[in-house]
């Protein structure tokens, strides 16, 4: 039932945005754009993606090593087995089948792995903020619609705050166990009580590499070096179209848009991925040529890692199945 409303909640979102988006869009004029673009500049901007999620993988490996030293061959599969469950099943589910994919394949506990990977989306959240406030005094803060204000401002309280959070945990484990304990005498029923010791014990783990300063800096940088990089696809694919925009201006598409997708949606990121055509359109790009273009790169960001994530699936002989008959364990 938990799940049939988590699912329903984020069809809703994305049913707002898409009405967000939609309204006063031209379709004849948008599907004139599409008909006349050079598609051929998505091929480039295909290749630097993976290399983007190569990035990623590399960045995993370096999170996963005071737990167990992962061989990028090996994780580089599993992180696009994340990239097609996120981009198929609700609820970000594929941050959890990685979890779960990597403790079947290497043995690490899926509490320690979704410790990092937590880890991993509040370093994204945090360079997206900063290619947001990066870009604003460039492109103007008066550019920006209201809601896209508002989610920037509810994002920077949010990941700061898990940020923190997840500091004290990792510096202070004397009074974090204290917390810890003070809540799981009083909540967790006793038939429970052990499972959730191990969650806990473990997930410290996965924190433990925010002990190191040098650690936490990599970790930003390589973060930087991601989203920029995938900017740069933004950049090839906005060639296919005629209109141009500083790549200032697309870092800052790129951080609205990956904020709002943090946000509970339908499999995808359908509407919560599209509100970047208003971004462009703000920026000056006449609105049916934006939109064109925010399908067309949302596509080309989604499909090819998906096709590839899904093949891995098969090889590996991974199932959906497999989740939900394990979801208990840890």
């Amino acid at each position: 039932m938990k799940r049939r409303w988590q699912v329903l909640f984020g069809v809703l979102v994305s049913v707002f945005f898409l009405w967000f988006v939609l309204r006063g869009l031209e379709l004849d004029q948008a599907w004139a754009y599409l008909r006349t673009a050079n598609y051929a500049w998505i091929a480039p901007g295909v290749l630097v993606y993976f290399g983007a999620v190569w990035a990623r993988t590399w960045r995993w490996h370096y999170l996963l090593r005071p737990v167990k030293v992962v061989p990028l061959r090996r994780l580089f599969p599993v992180v696009c087995i994340g990239y097609f469950g996120n981009n198929v099943y609700p609820a970000r589910a594929g941050e959890v089948i990685r979890a779960f994919v990597l403790r079947r394949n290497d043995g690490i506990s899926v509490s320690a792995s979704l410790a990092t990977i937590i880890i991993e989306r509040v370093f994204d959240g945090l360079v997206m903020l900063l290619f947001v406030f990066f870009a604003l005094p460039f492109v103007g803060a008066e550019h920006i619609p209201p809601i896209y204000r508002r989610v920037v401002v509810g994002a920077s309280v949010l990941f700061l705050a898990a940020l923190l959070v997840f500091l004290w945990m990792a510096f202070d484990q004397r009074r974090v166990g204290m917390v810890y304990r003070f809540f799981a005498d009083r909540l967790a029923p006793a038939r429970f009580r052990a499972p959730v010791d191990g969650f806990y014990e473990r997930f410290l783990v996965g924190l433990h590499f925010l002990r190191s300063g040098r650690d936490v800096l990599m970790v930003f940088t390589t973060s930087v070096v991601i989203w920029l990089t995938e900017t740069v696809k933004y950049w090839f694919v906005m060639h296919a179209f005629q209109f141009s925009i500083s790549f200032i201006g697309l870092m800052l598409m790129n951080g609205v848009v990956n904020l709002t997708t943090t946000l509970p949606s339908a499999p995808g990121y359908i509407g919560t991925f599209e509100v970047g055509a208003r971004v462009l359109e703000a920026l000056g790009v006449e609105y049916g040529l934006a939109f064109g273009y925010t399908v067309v790169l949302h596509v080309a960001l989604w499909f090819p890692i998906t096709a590839l994530g899904a093949w891995y699936m098969w090889r590996h002989g991974v199932r959906w199945r497999d989740f939900e008959q394990r979801s208990g364990a840890s």
